[in-house]
């Protein structure tokens, strides 16, 4: 798969914004990240397939950089049907679905493939998570869970190479009870804010230590305010590909197959741009950005956090997710 290619196409159709083909259907998706990152890469594959498999009957357009809004806000929007459909990472979803805090658990997956073996397509784990948007009456339907990336720590002044060297440093989470509760055990102290505000937050000493993918933390010049980078690769980024039910209810039924497919295959690109993103990212961050990386010894952080994981689970009531996981 060319990465190339899909990142400028993802350049060119979010720069086409403003004009929708004449189709039966137009679908707006949103994507909260900057480009080059596998989400919109996603993005320009679903716009692509969809177009072509529903010959033009669907117009897909993309909004990207959280042009629509942050995620919270964008997954109340999904379910009032006013966004159509959402690419994003699970721990960005947790106020509305808890149990998405279960994919932030550190070192759970042993790789990309692995987890996209436990949560793809026609897993008890996705069923679940199907389920859980149903229960949960959210007004959106899941179209599948994918696997986008090693999340990594990185800070603004501080070189990590073990678990000592966290100790007190304020750590930016996401709003996942499961994410403040990781960084409390390796002696951080967790500061929530909103992706769209990591930046000046790290620029200013809000937060001076943060996580995120190697795209999403390149894409956004994060490297400018937390130039230290650790590979600590403590999680592998789950993502949801979300539609809105309305828009669902919408489309007659070889469309939603075709819909349904492409978030498949989306996802299949997601695992294999992210393995490349991931691998070729690093030196670019060294030679062109200046970016100082250290290889930790991930033994040590495995040796406190992966015994705390039953029991971060039954205390954040994730003890289903958590054994459903480990069953697969």
């Amino acid at each position: 798969m060319n990465i190339r290619k899909f990142f400028f196409t993802a350049l060119a159709v979010a720069g086409l914004g403003g004009a929708a083909q004449a189709a039966d259907f137009n679908i707006r998706i949103h994507t909260l990240v900057k480009s080059p990152h596998p989400y919109n890469d996603m993005a320009a594959f679903l716009k692509e397939d969809i177009e072509a498999k529903s010959g033009d009957r669907i117009a897909v357009r993309i909004f990207d950089s959280g042009q629509l809004g942050q995620d919270p806000a964008v997954i109340s929007e999904v379910g009032l049907g006013t966004i159509d459909m959402m690419i994003s990472t699970t721990s960005n979803a947790v106020q509305q679905v808890p149990e998405y805090a279960i994919f932030t658990m550190p070192y759970l997956f042993s790789g990309m493939d692995d987890a996209l073996a436990k949560v793809g397509p026609g897993t008890p784990v996705e069923a679940h998570f199907q389920k859980v948007y149903e229960d949960r009456g959210l007004n959106m339907r899941l179209l599948a869970l994918g696997a986008s990336g090693t999340r990594n720590l990185s800070t603004a002044a501080t070189m990590v190479n073990g678990p000592a060297d966290l100790k007190g440093l304020k750590m930016r989470t996401p709003p996942s009870p499961m994410d403040s509760e990781t960084w409390a055990a390796l002696s951080m102290l967790p500061v929530t804010v909103a992706w769209g505000e990591l930046y000046a937050a790290m620029q200013t000493g809000v937060a001076e230590a943060m996580e995120s993918s190697l795209p999403g933390y390149t894409g956004s010049k994060l490297y400018e305010v937390a130039p230290n980078l650790a590979l600590t690769g403590h999680t592998i980024q789950i993502n949801h590909i979300s539609i809105s039910d309305r828009t669902w209810g919408k489309l007659p039924e070889e469309l939603q197959k075709v819909v349904q497919d492409a978030a498949i295959a989306a996802n299949e690109l997601g695992v294999e741009t992210a393995t490349q993103y991931d691998s070729e990212l690093v030196e670019t961050l060294q030679a062109e950005h200046g970016v100082k990386v250290t290889r930790p010894d991930t033994a040590a952080f495995v040796e406190i956090l992966t015994p705390i994981q039953a029991d971060l689970a039954a205390e954040l009531d994730l003890g289903e997710e958590y054994a459903l996981l480990k069953a697969q």
